[in-house]
């Protein structure tokens, strides 16, 4: 029987890189297919892959065409190749990766995180959410998923965590792991371990973005991130408030240092008005105005939107439903789609004229 070269590519679909979770196929691992008689031959990328590993995934890759062709002779050469320099992304089929921060809690970063990565997902692209506000964890409630616990799959040896989907999006969150009531009590090497755990050791899907929502302020989480993963750029949220803007510029600081570098991507302006639902054409300035404004230009950057402080935001959230995903809010839907619409615009130029972000090396 002839060996067919889809055949063969189906089946070397079903085994997985040991670094991603992905197939090896779609991570491109597989070059220079042969096929003559029953031989059967190939390069399989496998970068610094310790030599037990590398020995699992080339009994599986053997396994899994020999399934399908019992008699195939399969002949697979481990290729390295050249070593980049400097640490490499464990998230290579993952195209941006967006933080949302801001200078202090209460203004409603998390409703803008688990909005906009929805938004981003309405219009079309690939998304998925890591809530890494270990402290203070909102994903669980904000997406419905209260009481669910991720599966674990073994990849070549490697434990490695599936993340739970909310309207068809992948979401990570230490709320899936410790019971809501529980006090999260952590400190420096077991925040780092987490957030690594969250990136390295999850099986993340190919995704346009994936959105990571970070703790107030400037701390352990923050540098762990740009430690793990090269960043595209962040998004700061702040009120109007004076207070929450000079806090806000000292989370936008930090990721502009020399040392870190990440792009500021926009401000997100939260609670910019009150608008009660019996009075929808009126606007209280509860916490003042141009708060955003100001803190877009210290930033050099773009306001991407004012987001209002309406009921029903909180209502859908404390049930699980996003109001982005909600038609009767009002224009609160199309604030938040305009939102990701603008994140995007900004991504694309960033993308065009600033080389990717590098994983930051902090010496001691």
């Amino acid at each position: 029987m002839a060996i067919d070269n889809n055949k063969v590519v189906s089946a070397l679909s079903t085994v997985s890189d040991p670094a991603t979770g992905q197939d090896i196929i779609s991570r491109r691992m597989v070059t220079d297919l042969k096929i003559q008689d029953n031989q059967v031959q190939f390069l399989l990328a496998t970068a610094d892959l310790p030599e037990a590993v590398k020995s699992s995934l080339n009994f599986a890759c053997i396994g899994a065409i020999q399934a399908v062709y019992p008699e195939a002779e399969v002949h697979i050469h481990m290729q390295r190749g050249e070593k980049e320099a400097g640490p490499q992304s464990p998230l290579p089929h993952v195209k941006n990766i967006i933080a949302i921060a801001s200078g202090k809690g209460g203004v409603g970063k998390s409703t803008i995180a688990v909005n906009l990565a929805l938004g981003l997902q309405q219009l079309g692209f690939k998304t998925g959410l890591v809530d890494a506000d270990l402290y203070g964890p909102s994903a669980p409630t904000m997406l419905g998923l209260q009481g669910q616990k991720p599966k674990v799959q073994v990849v070549h040896g490697a434990h490695k965590i599936i993340p739970l989907e909310a309207y068809g999006m992948p979401v990570m969150s230490i709320g899936f792991v410790v019971e809501p009531e529980q006090a999260v009590i952590l400190r420096g090497p077991r925040l780092a371990g987490i957030i690594k755990q969250f990136i390295r050791d999850t099986i993340w899907p190919s995704l346009d973005y994936l959105i990571i929502d970070l703790p107030p302020g400037t701390g352990d989480i923050q540098l762990t991130l740009v430690q793990t993963v090269p960043l595209t750029g962040a998004i700061i949220v702040t009120t109007p408030q004076e207070l929450a803007v000079v806090d806000a510029v000292k989370a936008m600081n930090m990721f502009l240092l020399e040392s870190l570098n990440v792009p500021i991507l926009g401000v997100v302006e939260n609670m910019s008005w009150f608008t009660p639902a019996e009075l929808p054409d009126h606007k209280y300035l509860i916490f003042g105005s141009g708060g955003g404004e100001k803190l877009a230009a210290l930033g050099e950057t773009k306001l991407l939107a004012q987001i209002p402080l309406v009921q029903s935001v909180r209502e859908y959230g404390d049930t699980g439903k996003p109001a982005v995903l909600q038609s009767d809010t009002g224009d609160l839907q199309e604030r938040f789609i305009n939102l990701a619409k603008a994140l995007h615009e900004q991504t694309v130029l960033r993308n065009q004229h600033i080389g990717p972000t590098k994983m930051v090396e902090i010496k001691t």
